[in-house]
C-alpha cells in the first residue's frame, strides 16, 4: 500500500470502534458523569477495572512470551547476571528497617489496600473498630493516590491473609525485578557488562534502598516504566496484536501507578503510531479496542482535585497559588543539583550515578536527536529507548514546573526515582559508543567502588532520614502496636488510619472532644481494654517550655476535661517530646463521668424483655462507637 494513502485506514472498522471507545471513555472519565457520583463509582467499581486489566495483562504477557517461557531451559541462563541482581538486591534490603518512610503516602495506600481485601471497595478507612473480636471497617474516604500499588497489596491480603507487612513484602520483591529488568535493557542495549553497570548504579543508591524497604509505590513505578519500555520494544520487533496487548495494558496499568507517570503514554502512543505508519496498517486486538474503557476510573478519581483545594497541597508551602508554573523551573533545577551532589550525610544520593548520569545525558540527547531521523534503521530495543527517551524528558520537565518539585526535600526527593533511572539508561545507552571495552569495565569498577566506599556506609548510617519526624514516629507507633498481646484498645490520634490500617479501634482528637459522651459511655462499659492517647510536644529551645502540636489547626490537646497517665515517651527528635498516655477519666469541672453507674439496675426475669434490652443495647453500642 502506498504510505501516502490513507484510503485504507478508513475502511478499517476496528479502528473507527477503537476511536468511539476513546471518545466515550474521555466523556464518561471527564464530563457526562458528575463530580460525587464519578467518586462513588470510583469508590465501587475501582478495583474491578483494576483487577480486569491485571487480567488481560497477564494473559497477553503469556501470549507473547508463552513460546520462549516454555522453551526456557536451565542451562541457557546467565549465571553471573542472575548472582549480580541478586546481590545487588540484598545491599538494597538488608541495611535498612522495613517500615513506613513517606507516612502519608505510605498509609493512604496501605488503607486503601485494605478497603480493597475486605470488601473490594476503594476506600482509605477512617474509622474501624474491633467489634466482639471482627475489625470493621464503618467508614471511609476517597484517596487521590492511583489504584494499581495497593490493588497488588490487597491481593497479597488475599493470599496470605492481612498484614500491614505485606507491603514490604511486595516492594521487596518488585527490587529484585527492578535490577533484573535493568540488566536485561543494558544487555539489550550494549552487552552484559552494560547490564551489570546498570545493577551496580543502581544498588549504589540510598534513595532506592530507602524506597526499597517500605511500602509507598516508587519501586512499582519504576518496575512498571522499564517493562512497559522492553515490551514496546517487543512489540516493535514482533508487530502482532499479542505483543500489541501486553505492550498497551502494561502502559495501563503504569498510568495506574504514580499521578505522573500517565505522561509515558506519549512515548507509548508514539511507538504504536510509528509501527502501524511502518506496516502500514493499523495492528490491533479487541482488548486494546476496549482498553480506554478501562481507564475511566482514572480522570474520575483525579476529580478529587477540584472537589479538594487541599488534594494539592499547597498549604503546605505557604505563598504558593497554582500547583505548576515555569516560574518554579529555576529554583527547582538548584534543589535537584544539590540533591545529586549533596554530602551522604544530607542527602541519600549516589555520587557515581550523579556524575556519570550528568555526563551521559547530553551524549543521549545527541543520540536520540540522531536516531529520531534514521528510526527505521535501529534495532528494536533503540527504537523503544529512543522514544522512551521523551517520556522521562516530560517527566522531569513537569516536575520541575511543580511547585512542590524541590529533590533534596525530604519528602519530594522519591520523586527523582524516575529521573535517575533515565539517567542509568542513559549511561547505558551511550556506552557502545566507546569502542575500547576497557572503558566499560573502568566505569564497572567504579560504580563498585563507589557502592562499596561510599553507598553502604551511607546506607547503614541512613542519617539523611532521621530529620523526617513523622516516619519515626510511625515506627515508635509501631513498635507499640507490636508489643500489646491484644488490639482491644482504642487510640485517640490525629494519625488515627496507621491505627486503623493495623487493626486497631481509633479516632482523631477533634472526634474525640466532639463525641466525648460516646467515650465516656464506652469507659464506663468497659468497651476497650484501655484507651491511649498520642500526642507530640514542640520544646521551646529557650525556656524548654512545651506545647502541644497544633499544625494547620489539627491540635493534639484534647482540653483539661480528660486526664492522662503517662505510659510512654521519647524524644524522637532533639526539640519534640512524643507520648503514649492512658486515658484514666473524663472529668465535667468537679464531677468525674467515667465513674461507675452507682445505681443498681434491675435484671428482667423474662427471656424476652432480657433480648428486648440487649438488643437495644447492642444497637446503642454500635451508635457510641467512635
Amino acid at each position: 500500500m502506498d504510505r501516502s494513502s490513507f484510503a485504507p485506514w478508513f475502511d478499517d472498522r476496528r479502528l473507527w470502534l477503537l476511536g468511539l471507545t476513546s471518545i466515550a471513555a474521555v466523556a464518561l472519565g471527564f464530563w457526562l458523569v458528575p463530580d460525587q457520583a464519578a467518586i462513588v463509582f470510583v469508590s465501587k467499581a475501582g478495583y474491578w477495572f483494576v483487577l480486569v486489566a491485571f487480567a488481560i495483562f497477564l494473559w497477553a504477557l503469556w501470549q507473547t512470551l508463552g513460546d520462549q517461557v516454555r522453551a526456557w531451559s536451565w542451562r541457557a541462563i546467565d549465571w553471573v547476571s542472575v548472582g549480580i541482581v541478586a546481590l545487588g538486591g540484598v545491599v538494597l534490603l538488608v541495611h535498612e528497617t522495613f517500615g513506613f518512610k513517606i507516612v502519608m503516602d505510605e498509609i493512604m495506600l496501605l488503607g486503601t489496600s485494605m478497603s480493597m481485601h475486605l470488601d473490594k471497595t476503594v476506600l482509605v478507612p477512617v474509622r474501624g473498630n474491633d467489634i466482639q473480636g471482627t475489625f470493621a471497617i464503618l467508614d471511609g474516604m476517597m484517596d487521590k493516590r492511583p489504584l494499581f500499588f495497593p490493588f497488588l497489596v490487597s491481593l497479597l491480603h488475599d493470599l496470605s491473609g492481612y498484614r500491614p507487612a505485606n507491603a514490604f513484602v511486595l516492594n521487596g520483591a518488585l527490587t529484585f525485578a527492578l535490577l533484573g529488568l535493568v540488566c536485561l535493557l543494558g544487555r539489550l542495549l550494549a552487552g552484559r557488562l552494560a547490564g551489570w553497570l546498570g545493577v551496580v548504579l543502581f544498588a549504589g543508591l540510598p534513595l532506592l534502598a530507602h524506597n526499597a524497604t517500605g511500602g509507598g509505590f516508587e519501586l512499582l513505578n519504576l518496575v512498571m516504566i522499564l517493562a512497559t519500555l522492553l515490551l514496546g520494544a517487543r512489540f516493535v520487533e514482533k508487530r502482532d496484536s499479542a505483543s500489541l496487548t501486553a505492550f498497551c495494558f502494561s502502559a495501563l496499568l503504569l498510568a495506574q501507578v504514580r499521578y505522573e507517570s500517565v505522561i509515558f503514554l506519549l512515548p507509548v502512543a508514539l511507538l504504536v503510531l510509528w509501527v502501524w505508519w511502518r506496516e502500514a496498517r493499523a495492528v490491533l486486538s479487541w482488548p486494546v479496542i476496549f482498553a480506554p474503557l478501562l481507564m475511566i476510573h482514572y480522570p474520575m478519581q483525579h476529580r478529587i482535585f477540584d472537589l479538594r483545594a487541599s488534594a494539592w497541597e499547597l498549604a503546605s508551602k505557604p505563598g504558593f497559588t497554582t500547583p505548576f508554573s515555569t516560574g518554579y523551573v529555576v529554583d527547582n533545577l538548584t534543589h535537584a543539583v544539590n540533591f545529586l551532589f549533596a554530602k551522604a550525610s544530607e542527602q541519600p544520593n549516589s555520587l557515581v550515578l550523579s556524575g556519570l548520569g550528568c555526563l551521559a545525558i547530553p551524549f543521549f540527547t545527541l543520540l536520540v536527536i540522531k536516531r529520531l531521523r534514521a528510526l527505521a534503521a535501529e534495532p528494536p530495543i533503540v527504537v523503544a529507548t529512543t522514544l522512551f527517551a521523551l517520556g522521562f524528558a516530560a517527566q522531569f520537565a513537569l516536575l520541575m514546573a511543580y511547585f512542590y518539585g524541590q529533590f533534596d526535600d525530604v519528602v519530594i526527593r522519591r520523586l527523582s526515582l524516575p529521573t535517575q533511572l533515565g539517567m542509568v539508561i542513559a549511561v547505558m545507552a551511550v556506552l557502545p559508543q566507546f569502542a575500547n571495552a576497557a572503558v566499560g569495565r573502568a566505569l564497572l569498577g567504579l560504580a563498585t567502588l563507589g557502592l562499596v566506599a561510599r553507598s553502604v556506609p551511607s546506607m547503614a548510617a541512613h542519617a539523611y532520614s532521621q530529620e523526617y519526624l513523622p516516619g519515626k514516629e510511625t515506627a515508635w507507633r509501631r513498635q507499640f502496636i507490636a508489643e500489646q498481646p491484644r488490639r482491644d484498645y482504642l487510640v485517640i490520634d490525629n494519625d488515627s488510619i496507621l491505627w486503623i490500617a493495623h487493626q486497631v479501634s481509633s479516632t482523631p482528637v477533634f472526634q474525640a472532644k466532639k463525641n466525648r459522651d460516646a467515650l465516656v459511655f464506652h469507659m464506663r462499659n468497659r468497651t476497650f481494654s484501655a484507651i491511649y492517647v498520642f500526642q507530640r510536644f514542640n520544646i521551646d529551645p529557650d525556656t524548654g517550655k512545651m506545647t502541644l502540636r497544633n499544625d494547620g489547626g489539627l491540635s493534639d490537646d484534647l482540653g483539661p476535661d480528660f486526664v492522662l497517665e503517662t505510659v510512654r515517651e521519647e524524644r524522637l527528635q532533639t526539640l519534640t517530646l512524643t507520648r503514649i498516655s492512658r486515658l484514666k477519666e473524663i472529668r465535667k469541672g468537679t464531677e468525674v463521668l467515667t465513674a461507675p453507674d452507682p445505681v443498681t439496675h434491675e435484671v428482667p426475669k423474662s427471656r424476652a424483655e432480657i433480648e428486648k434490652v440487649r438488643a437495644a443495647y447492642l444497637e446503642n453500642f454500635v451508635k457510641m462507637l467512635p
